[in-house]
């Protein structure tokens, strides 16, 4: 399966958020009510939507359970601006009950079937298995003459929305992360 630059970097802070949520200081495993917590912020976090959809996404987490992988990979293979509609990949996968009320409130928003893709997308690859490949050696070949271009213009919109998360977390009261 090949999975785009798009869904790689996203998937990459998707699990770091994940990871950051499962324990406290102590060792304890809270995950559970830490998501708790953020479902019920939503309303706040839906104003992120666009800049970190991957920091939202985790409210989704456990939502969805995957009946045709093959609509799946095709979706984490398209980058930001090739992604399907949501009504194309909804009927792939099932929303557990209890986060219907919390997809309802999502699908309202201007960017809410966007999102829905992309937190679909996410779990998607959460829940894939960790030793397979992200793609092949075929790809690399074929991608090899426009890579270079397409990775300038993707590293410039990682950066730009990497900018644009920090600068609103900057106007929430919180610490500019540090360039790394």
């Amino acid at each position: 399966m090949r999975i785009s630059p798009f869904f790689l970097d996203l998937q990459s802070v998707y699990h770091a958020e994940l990871d950051d949520l499962r324990s406290d200081s102590e060792g304890v495993d809270v995950l559970r009510h830490r998501l708790a917590d953020k479902r019920k912020a939503l309303g706040f976090l839906l104003q992120m939507m666009e800049t970190s959809p991957e920091m939202v996404a985790v409210v989704l987490h456990q939502a969805f359970s995957f009946s045709k992988p093959a609509v799946l990979d095709r979706l984490v293979s398209q980058d930001d601006d090739e992604l399907p509609e949501w009504e194309q990949i909804e009927g792939a996968l099932t929303i557990a009950p209890w986060a219907h009320s919390t997809v309802a409130q999502i699908l309202r928003e201007p960017l809410g079937p966007w999102f829905m893709v992309v937190a679909a997308g996410l779990e998607y690859l959460y829940h894939r298995a960790p030793s397979a490949p992200s793609h092949s050696a075929a790809d690399d070949a074929d991608d090899d003459s426009a890579g270079d271009e397409d990775n300038r213009e993707h590293n410039d919109k990682d950066r730009a929305r990497e900018d644009a998360g920090n600068d609103w977390l900057a106007e929430q009261g919180f610490d500019r992360k540090d360039p790394t």
